[in-house]
């Protein structure tokens, strides 16, 4: 019985590719750029920021510019944190479902914890999950199984019975190596050419409002 649920943040419990692609057209437009689509970031969001980055300015991690760039892209960001972000349709449901039949719910991210904090804070979230593993709480960082398995050492469930929800293939391959059942939010930031069969998840959801069915069905 899945006692425990641990999702990933951006482009699964949160819609926040609004803010995160203001953010960096924002910082185009001031280096003489025209602006992006949405369309066309989204898919990079669950990749992190060093991801947009090389999208929006043709940057690699190292190269001159790019943590200049990097520091405006994500001090705009931190400052207009949750100006669109919202929980996806369905999602508050899902929580207080969970919370409803005593279950354990968590967040683990590779999203850093001083930009994590304020969204969460921000979306009332800070103090209803159980759990909350961002992307420097430990040295390692998904699809390594270490941030997963800490949140199961917090909250004190066992791998077995948590499922771990992700958009991204790192997300499936960090539960997967960690022991817990997997599922692919497949509402989130994935991109269109990708082949979500081969990422070993063990269900996938359209949309929130599947997941509690999954849960039960898991």
């Amino acid at each position: 019985m899945i006692n425990n649920v641990l999702f990933d943040l951006d482009g699964t419990l949160a819609d926040t590719a609004p803010d995160l692609a203001n953010a960096l057209n924002a910082i185009r437009l001031k280096n003489g750029l025209d602006k992006l689509p949405l369309e066309l970031i989204s898919p990079t969001v669950s990749l992190g920021g060093n991801a947009m980055i090389k999208l929006a300015f043709d940057l690699e991690e190292g190269e001159p510019g790019f943590d200049n760039i990097r520091d405006q892209f994500l001090n705009y960001y931190l400052e207009n944190i949750a100006t669109e972000t919202r929980l996806y349709d369905g999602m508050e449901q899902v929580l207080n479902s969970i919370e409803n039949s005593n279950k354990t719910w968590g967040i683990v991210t590779n999203k850093s914890a001083w930009l994590t904090m304020p969204l969460l804070k921000a979306l009332s979230l800070d103090t209803r999950a159980a759990c909350i593993i961002s992307g420097d709480t430990l040295e390692q960082r998904k699809p390594h199984p270490a941030p997963i398995l800490h949140a199961c050492e917090l909250i004190q469930a066992e791998p077995a019975s948590t499922v771990y929800i992700g958009d991204a293939q790192r997300d499936i391959e960090a539960g997967n190596r960690a022991g817990t059942k997997t599922l692919v939010a497949l509402y989130g930031y994935i991109d269109k050419d990708e082949d979500t069969s081969s990422w070993s998840a063990d269900a996938m959801v359209s949309s929130p409002d599947e997941i509690n069915d999954k849960l039960s069905e898991l």
